[in-house]
C-alpha cells in the first residue's frame, strides 16, 4: 500500500467517525463505554477533530483543492 493509499483510507475513516458524531449531535444518541455515558461535548470535539483530518487528508492527496 503506497503512502497516498494510506492517506486516503484514513481520511475515510475519519469522515465515518465525523458523520457518526454529527448524526449523534443531531440525533441526540447515547454513548456507554463500560458503564460510563459519554458526554455530549466530546462529540462536538471529535467532530471538529475528525472533520479537520479527513479534510487535510484528502486535501494532501490530491482529492479536495486541487484544479
Amino acid at each position: 500500500m503506497s503512502l497516498k493509499d494510506h492517506v486516503v483510507v484514513s481520511s475515510v475513516i475519519f469522515l465515518v467517525i465525523f458523520v457518526l458524531h454529527g448524526l449523534r449531535l443531531f440525533l441526540g444518541w447515547d454513548v456507554m463505554l463500560g458503564g460510563w455515558e459519554m458526554p455530549m461535548w466530546t462529540s462536538w470535539i471529535v467532530l471538529v477533530l475528525a472533520g479537520y483530518l479527513s479534510y487535510s487528508g484528502f486535501v494532501v492527496t490530491g482529492y479536495l483543492g486541487s484544479k
